[in-house]
């Protein structure tokens, strides 16, 4: 017995079903539906970088966003190739705890993204978080675009003029670099334990 798709197409071949029928037809469970349905469904990617302090609390409060499709933890904006966890925290690298996010813009916009950042931080402290101190503590937002660069330039531009820190914000805005992943026990830390060291607390403004 022939297939659904070998009876829609009997006698026909790709090249002759013309590139408006050619999304016609795949069979599954014995219905049809379109090719590339799957593809048409796959969210938007865009990529943002945040440093705020020690990454595992800000990655427990970003994975939780509507739109965010991944995080991962790692190191970025310094100076030697792959550094380790141990090598960062000597603060000689030049590295900051960062977390890169994967998000889809229909669902979240990176303005979005950037207020959850102010929020979920103390932006005024220079290299400081807390009990955290050192360069890769430090508050850095990593832009990967030019629009990214212009829509975190203008938070820190509003936040400021709005007094909303009472102290003046000391977040660079700075080109992406090499991002490198951190070890695997920091990924998804504080899922892992739930009990483990947090700092970050999402305000209301």
């Amino acid at each position: 017995m022939r297939s659904v798709f070998d009876q829609v197409c009997a006698g026909c071949s790709v090249g002759s079903l013309g590139p408006s029928l050619l999304f016609l037809v795949m069979a599954v469970g014995g219905m049809l539906m379109p090719l590339g349905l799957a593809s048409a469904a796959e969210p938007k990617k865009e990529t943002a970088i945040f440093a705020g302090g020690c990454f595992w609390g800000m990655e427990n409060i970003i994975r939780e966003i509507p739109g965010v499709l991944s995080t991962e933890v790692g190191y970025t904006g310094g100076k030697f190739p792959n550094p380790t966890y141990q090598q960062v925290c000597t603060g000689l690298t030049g590295h900051a705890e960062a977390v890169q996010i994967v998000y889809d813009p229909d669902v979240v916009s990176y303005e979005t993204l950037v207020d959850y950042f102010f929020r979920m931080h103390d932006p005024t402290t220079l290299n400081r978080q807390h009990n955290d101190i050192g360069t890769q503590y430090r508050s850095a937002i990593f832009y990967t675009t030019d629009e990214q660069r212009e829509i975190a330039e203008k938070a820190v531009l509003f936040l400021n003029q709005q007094k909303k820190f009472a102290r003046p914000i000391v977040t660079q805005v700075v080109k992406a670099s090499l991002f490198y992943p951190a070890e695997a026990y920091h990924q998804d830390y504080l899922v892992k334990n739930p009990a483990g060291y947090n700092c970050h607390v999402l305000r209301d403004w």
